[in-house]
């Protein structure tokens, strides 16, 4: 049997690789401090012979004893509100956290995937963003924390691939919406669904004009597996490239919700991108990959997940455990 280590493991894309390489017959060990992710997330695994779940930060020393074929390394805080808050350990988990997860990779000779981001374009000036832009990224502002943490993963990536020799891969993902998201995440779909359940009006940024394009969660993890699976070693984008304006997504999630709640304007945050949309020339190519499910679906299954949770979790403020000042 297969192993992989899967870090940020019970986030939200970590609890669903779990489940995917879980379901292709893998011995699955999810990794993970809690900081924003939640065992809610994975405690339907714990029964199972071939899960195991260590509570460790990966920007901290990692052991993992016997044989590892695969290491999937997607710990970090993902949502503006979350880097934003702990920006040292976003930091930390782009640099320490990857240097970690590559040298375990060279004990075990492991084949490593690591979650990059659209980030690292920055506020575009080419649009659709192909991975040859090389981006518009201010290393100063408020969300350079994640930025050029994600950029310096995937150049100390790269570095072990040419130096050491040790095979790597580099995803980098879009916008991406479904069933595990925390609604005080502070992104863009939880946040319009959380105030639609709560009756309040939903809150975008600047006039709304600005663009983004939504994956549906098993779209995505179909496109990492298959790149993992790949022999292709330089940075391959994976998303929906159905792009929508931030207005029109609001006014699908109210019709959607039923709801009679208005639009209302908020400043545009600094350095937040105008346009998002990834081209997947690449992906379709070289992986055969492209998203099947369309927005509709995927919002209603996202819906009805929200709908599901607790009344208390709707009115939950964004919290994170274990969190000191470092």
């Amino acid at each position: 049997m297969k192993r992989v280590l899967i870090t940020g493991g019970a986030g939200f894309l970590g609890s669903h690789l779990c489940d995917r390489f879980i379901k292709e017959g893998f011995h699955v060990i999810a990794m993970d401090n809690l900081i924003t992710g939640d065992l809610k997330n994975i405690e339907h695994l714990f029964k199972l012979p071939n899960f195991e779940f260590y509570h460790h930060d990966v920007s901290k020393f990692i052991h993992v004893p016997g044989e590892l074929d695969y290491i999937l390394h997607f710990a970090s805080p993902a949502s503006p509100i979350d880097y934003l808050k702990i920006p040292i350990q976003t930091l930390k988990v782009g640099s320490l956290g990857i240097h970690n997860c590559l040298g375990l990779a060279r004990v075990k000779n492991a084949r490593v995937l690591i979650a990059s981001t659209s980030e690292v374009y920055g506020d575009p000036n080419v649009h659709p963003q192909p991975e040859e832009y090389w981006g518009n990224v201010n290393p100063v502002g408020p969300r350079g924390v994640y930025d050029e943490a994600k950029r310096f993963q995937e150049a100390m990536t790269m570095a072990y691939h040419t130096y050491h020799g040790l095979e790597t891969r580099i995803v980098r993902i879009f916008n991406t919406y479904g069933p595990r998201m925390r609604l005080n995440d502070g992104r863009v779909l939880p946040a319009f669904i959380g105030q639609a359940l709560r009756g309040e009006d939903l809150t975008m940024f600047g006039d709304g004009s600005q663009t983004r394009a939504f994956c549906y969660v098993d779209d995505l993890v179909e496109g990492i597996y298959r790149l993992l699976m790949s022999d292709y070693v330089q940075p391959v984008n994976i998303g929906n490239p159905d792009e929508i304006t931030i207005k029109e997504f609001g006014e699908e999630i109210i019709k959607l919700t039923g709801t009679n709640q208005k639009l209302i304007s908020l400043p545009l945050p600094t350095d937040d991108p105008k346009q998002r949309k990834p081209d997947i020339t690449k992906a379709k190519a070289l992986l055969g990959w492209e998203p099947k499910v369309a927005r509709a679906e995927g919002l209603k299954i996202t819906y009805e997940y929200f709908k599901s949770l607790p009344k208390d979790e709707l009115f939950k403020m964004a919290n994170h455990r274990d969190f000191e000042k470092k």
